[in-house]
């Protein structure tokens, strides 16, 4: 199995002081969740730092979405879905539609969301 894992931080996080989204904070929880549960995975790491989570215009999330494109990977995994996108309508978008259609596996660790 090829995973994608995807961190953001935006400049509004970090005001918030809360050191659990910083992108080292994301990086290890996304680690660990991927030793334990495909330690067989080849893993492919995107993120953006500053850029907030309301539309796509973001390189690193521009670069996952070019993989899932070109079937580099099945499987993306994020913290949660606010992390990967904030603007709900269009999240779900990806999640009924266009992730099952290009077959790519969705998980957000702390939402319990898996769409296998």
């Amino acid at each position: 199995m090829n995973i994608a894992i995807y961190m953001r931080l935006s400049k509004e996080d970090e005001f918030s002081h809360e050191e659990s989204n910083s992108i080292t904070m994301q990086r290890l929880l996304l680690r660990d969740y991927v030793r334990e549960h495909f330690p067989q995975a080849k893993v492919f790491e995107f993120s953006d730092d500053g850029y907030s989570g309301t539309n796509f215009d973001r390189p690193g999330v521009q670069a996952l979405l070019d993989g899932v494109k070109n079937a580099e990977f099945n499987c993306i995994i994020v913290k949660d879905f606010s992390r990967f996108a904030r603007d709900y309508i269009e999240l779900g978008s990806y999640l009924e539609q266009i992730f099952p259609f290009m077959g790519v596996r969705f998980i957000s660790i702390n939402d319990k969301y898996d769409s296998d």
